[in-house]
């Protein structure tokens, strides 16, 4: 018998697993992937580590949550700085004084507040009540129509009318000439990537891949006391409820024999016409070198597409709106009944989370239940 069956090798699993084994606990884990590391997971192709879920780019104000992971690897000085293209014209993301300067001509912050502060009293808008006017009321008319409108929908598959307005509550507003996309104090990128870090969160620890967690359900918990379950909350009582909304990504990946494909590792195409939300060129995250420093010689580009989720899709993003979060509050009274579960991550708990706050959420997991 094992102290701990943690299902799920991603952020949660492996935090609350290493914490477990040092408080003296047995532990397996056991993973339905060929690999570790959840949805951060990469895989080194030409040299390049190449983010296979997606970009993840670790940021935090959290020192308790940096300096944890910083037993396990080393953060570069990555800093993000996404690249907006509308039908090719390019701005800076987050939206500062560099964007506000190439859609109005304006040099001053007072110049840039005046203009959103008139377009927002031509919009009408008093409390916003919905993702549009939420943004409309943040940068004004022109940005939303050029560097929000598309892209949102695509990102979500609804008209912005129709999206709850705290989903761009997260979108930086700058009226400085600051392009960091995070305002946090610690912020990087895993050197040697995100795989090599959960492999460190995992070394001795018993870890079983290829290994369907709510196929084998019943024989899996005679192995343990206590089961951590990180997978989607609805997928482990069987959809019994109904299905909880995602939305899913897929991914198109093209090796190209050039150095150099956009210059940046992230570029969103807010044009509602381009099929593709953003393109990705891993090597830059790392600035397009390999461990040893050398400059590598080709490059690896990621198209992102999102879309409807479907009962065998990866899930990425819950769709947080009222009807979802009421039938997540039922799934989460069945939860409450499973007493020898824990539920936790991103899935289990159908919330939008940072990185920082899976580790955080865990690391206080652990100190309520290791004692």
């Amino acid at each position: 018998m094992y102290d701990y069956l943690v299902v799920g090798s991603g952020l949660y699993g492996a935090t609350f697993a290493r914490e477990a084994v040092k408080k003296g606990k047995s532990v397996l884990v056991v993973e339905k992937r060929p690999n570790v590391g959840g949805n951060i997971y990469t895989k080194k192709e030409e040299n390049i580590n190449v983010h296979v879920y997606g970009a993840h780019i670790f940021h935090t104000n959290n020192k308790r949550v940096f300096d944890y992971l910083s037993q396990f690897t080393t953060f570069n000085r990555f800093t993000n700085s996404p690249v907006a293209n509308y039908k090719g014209e390019l701005y800076s993301l987050p939206f500062n004084m560099y964007t506000f300067n190439k859609m109005w001509g304006v040099t001053t912050p007072d110049e840039a507040y005046e203009m959103i502060e008139k377009q927002k009293k031509e919009a009408g808008i008093g409390e916003p009540k919905n993702l549009e006017e939420q943004a409309i009321s943040l940068v004004g008319k022109d940005i939303f129509e050029k560097l929000i409108k598309g892209y949102t929908q695509k990102q979500w598959g609804r008209e912005c009318k129709d999206l709850p307005s705290f989903i761009i509550k997260r979108l930086p507003v700058r009226l400085t000439f600051d392009n960091n996309y995070f305002n946090a104090l610690y912020q990087g990128i895993p050197i040697g990537g995100y795989t090599k870090m959960i492999e460190n969160m995992l070394e001795g620890i018993e870890v079983r891949l290829n290994t369907d967690y709510l196929a084998n359900k019943e024989e899996l918990n005679k192995l343990a006391n206590k089961v951590i379950y990180t997978g989607p909350i609805d997928a482990y009582f069987e959809y019994s409820l109904g299905n909880l909304e995602y939305r899913s990504v897929r991914f198109e990946n093209e090796t190209l024999d050039i150095p150099n494909f956009q210059g940046n590792a992230a570029v969103n195409y807010t044009d509602a016409e381009t099929p593709w939300t953003r393109i990705i060129e891993h090597k830059w995250f790392e600035f397009g070198k390999d461990e040893d420093g050398n400059d590598i010689p080709k490059t690896i580009i990621s198209r992102e597409y999102s879309s409807e989720w479907k009962v065998g899709d990866e899930p990425y993003y819950p769709v947080n709106d009222e009807k979802n979060g009421k039938l997540y509050e039922e799934y989460k009274k069945l939860a409450s009944l499973e007493k020898n579960v824990i539920f936790g991550g991103r899935l289990a708990e159908y919330k939008y989370y940072d990185m920082d706050a899976v580790v955080d959420a865990a690391l206080n997991k652990c100190d309520e239940e290791l004692i």
